[in-house]
């Protein structure tokens, strides 16, 4: 799950850019003491995300209000479906029903879509990685959605893992120094991150498998032929991971030449909302 603070300042900016100094059509013409109902109601099939932060959101704006939950994070859900029935004053229900429908239909979305990636993989040891191409300010709740999905996260963002890219390897002057380099800073600053070294051809793949002391290559838009070439020459000595243009129809053909990951940017960037509503009841 994400960390307090991070989900706390998600909702918090996301309510201050939304509610302002006040719902002004709402409080035009409902009274503060109205009590209603609602329900979330799914009207596409995909899987479901984001209930649990839903619940999170309506509390934010009434800490009582009452939400009784039917289907959770990660089901699969079909048009008619009733995810939860939410009850408390109209004012609240219609202050936190955009955000809601917002957090949980692109939640959704990229869970259904990772989902079909997945599925792709059936019998294969191969995993499907999420990339850092998602919203700005939303790549917690984005990659959550990609586990709920069946998805693997890559690394968070810059701090938690190391990846030595074209542009890092071509301005450190190479694979070479740009391992060693590293090497020394993550020793001289006491930080234990994983390396992966991205490749763009075998004269680069032998250059790391000579310098060693990494975790993870990189083969970076190779062919099948090529992506089995160099499986087949790492043997196992580090974890292997296809990127570069890999769509849903590549995607098993990668798998099948037995890397251990397959990192698809589409996941979160290329995605298509889920259709739910929160309708009056």
């Amino acid at each position: 799950m994400i960390k307090e603070e991070v989900l706390n300042s998600i909702i918090d900016n996301a309510i201050r850019e939304d509610v302002g100094d006040g719902d002004h059509s709402s409080q035009a013409c409902i009274p503060d003491t109205a009590m209603g109902k609602a329900h979330l109601l799914v009207k596409e099939e995909g899987i479901l995300a984001g209930v649990d932060i839903a619940q999170r959101v309506f509390k934010k704006f009434d800490s009582n209000i009452n939400i009784v939950v039917f289907i959770k994070d990660g089901a699969e859900v079909k048009p008619g479906d009733i995810v939860f029935i939410v009850e408390g004053k109209v004012l609240d229900l219609l202050k936190a029903e955009r955000l809601v429908l917002n957090i949980m239909q692109r939640m959704s979305g990229i869970a259904t879509r990772t989902s079909v990636y997945v599925k792709k993989l059936d019998g294969l040891k191969t995993r499907v990685l999420d990339t850092r191409k998602t919203t700005p300010g939303l790549r917690e709740i984005e990659k959550l959605a990609v586990k709920i999905g069946g998805g693997v996260n890559h690394r968070i963002g810059l701090y938690d893992m190391v990846m030595l890219k074209d542009n890092h390897i071509d301005f450190a002057g190479g694979i070479e120094k740009a391992v060693h380099s590293v090497q020394e800073y993550l020793k001289a600053n006491n930080k234990d991150l994983k390396i992966e070294v991205e490749v763009r051809d075998f004269k680069e793949l032998d250059e790391v498998l000579k310098v060693g002391g990494i975790h993870r290559i990189m083969l970076d838009n190779f062919t099948h032929e090529e992506t089995r070439k160099a499986v087949k020459i790492i043997d196992g000595r580090f974890e292997t991971e296809s990127s570069g243009g890999i769509t849903l129809e590549t995607l098993r053909g990668y798998a099948e030449c037995g890397v251990d990951y397959i990192s698809v940017g589409a996941l979160t960037h290329h995605i298509k909302s889920l259709d739910l509503s929160l309708k009056a009841i």
